[in-house]
């Protein structure tokens, strides 16, 4: 098939990198032209491993291009995916704005029958708009589809060609056959459904993971109160197949580009038909505060944090990946600076991203992990980097000034951590000395 990729983010760039990985003819569309540029030199302009290695196979196999040109682009394509960004609003709600701009300039740009896709995350009612504003550009023939993405940053080439599911709104038989076809070689089943149900199915799936991910903190607080294991909970919790093992590490919350977007989206769109959803609401507010689990385990440990240099060991909100929307690290940083804590910060691919976005006096900027711990009085890990689990940890210790270790991710074990000394403070987990048999081990 021919198909067009609007939008060069990362939903867009991986989705348009694996369609060319399964044999199509691929042109990924942006009006940013030094993205574009990079990207056609064989750069990304993201953090994703492997991309960057499957889209220059793909370009130099001939099935795949980066331009600016959308309406030539458009002209070309038999399916027209629009997959530009729905940053969140002031007041929750999805911004629309690019999505509209997109529609218009394919509307333009339309030449005969075609496909248009949304995979874009939008809210229900959405696809319906856009078939409204190509119908006032466009007289002739056209189906609307919702295509809603599930990939995950750090594993989102996997996702995308091994997916669990693909989803399908359409009301064309036509568009659903074509994108049946298209979907085929993956594994997963393929669910074709009504228009609204499938923009749903984005939002409600996202937000169940969320409300899982706030339900098992909300037990991790409680088992610390209780000198209860939180792992040990969400082990015996998972090995139920109504609950399953997934998402239930417990640790300071979730960020990123989609949990925090989405669950406010929902809320939003609950509210725009007059429905207060209460439990969305209450895993919101149970993730914004359970980062700042942090600073008060640091106040515990410490007392007065005016005059203290923290170390924080990750600023990504999740491994793998160099995004840092929304990540728990950016409200710990700036809480440490109202407190009059110096922070040492450090992470292996998003020290730049971070940078843009807490520039602030203040921080300390470190070119490793053990140079973060260097002097410090406390060390938090914020982010599972395999590389912090790997540290020599006894050398770590040996070049603080302090011996508070705050672990945000349960990222080590009492067993690590017996004769080195931490004061050693994880979530939802006994303090180090609680744990039982530690008087043995040492």
């Amino acid at each position: 098939m021919k198909i067009t990729v609007i939008g060069t983010g990362y939903v867009g760039l991986v989705s348009g990198v694996c369609y060319a990985e399964l044999g199509h003819q691929v042109a990924c569309v942006d009006k940013d032209e030094a993205k574009i540029a990079l990207l056609r030199q064989g750069g990304i302009p993201i953090y994703e491993p492997g991309l960057r290695e499957l889209s220059l196979a793909n370009m130099e196999a001939g099935r795949l291009e980066f331009t600016t040109d959308l309406p030539e682009a458009v002209s070309q394509a038999e399916l027209v995916i629009i997959a530009v960004g729905t940053p969140s609003l002031p007041s929750g709600e999805a911004d629309l704005r690019y999505v509209d701009a997109a529609v218009r300039e394919i509307g333009a740009a339309m030449n005969g029958y075609k496909v248009v896709c949304v995979k874009s995350t939008v809210p229900v009612g959405t696809n319906d708009r856009v078939a409204g504003l190509l119908r006032e550009l466009y007289d002739g023939p056209f189906d609307i589809a919702s295509l809603p993405e599930f990939l995950r940053e750090g594993t989102a080439i996997r996702d995308t060609l091994s997916p669990d599911r693909i989803i399908i709104g359409t009301e064309s038989s036509r568009a659903a056959e074509l994108l049946t076809e298209l979907h085929r070689p993956l594994p997963g089943s393929i669910l074709v459904t009504d228009i609204r149900s499938a923009e749903m199915i984005k939002y409600a799936s996202n937000a169940f993971l969320a409300t899982k991910i706030s339900f098992i903190n909300e037990i991790a607080n409680i088992c610390e109160k209780v000198k209860a294991d939180v792992t040990e909970v969400a082990k015996g919790m998972g090995l139920d197949s109504r609950i399953g093992p997934s998402f239930l590490g417990a640790g300071i919350g979730y960020g990123g580009s989609c949990f925090p977007k989405d669950t406010t989206a929902l809320i939003q769109i609950a509210g725009n038909v007059h429905y207060d959803f209460k439990l969305l609401k209450s895993v919101v507010e149970v993730n914004k505060e359970q980062r700042f689990s942090v600073i008060r385990k640091l106040q515990e440990a410490l007392g007065s944090l005016e005059g203290r240099t923290v170390a924080l060991w990750g600023l990504a909100f999740k491994p793998e990946t160099d995004d840092v929307r929304e990540a728990p690290a950016l409200e710990i940083v700036d809480r440490l600076l109202q407190l009059g804590a110096t922070p040492k910060v450090y992470d292996p691919v998003a020290m730049d991203n971070f940078r843009r976005l807490r520039n602030a006096p203040g921080i300390r900027w470190c070119s490793s992990p053990l140079e973060a711990a260097e002097g410090s009085d406390a060390l938090c890990l914020l982010t599972e980097w395999k590389a912090f689990k790997e540290m020599n940890l006894a050398g770590v210790k040996a070049a603080m000034r302090g011996t508070v270790l705050i672990d945000g991710r349960n990222a080590f074990t009492p067993e690590q951590l017996k004769d080195i000394g931490f004061s050693y403070y994880p979530v939802g987990r006994p303090a180090l000395q609680d744990f039982p048999g530690f008087a043995e081990m040492v």
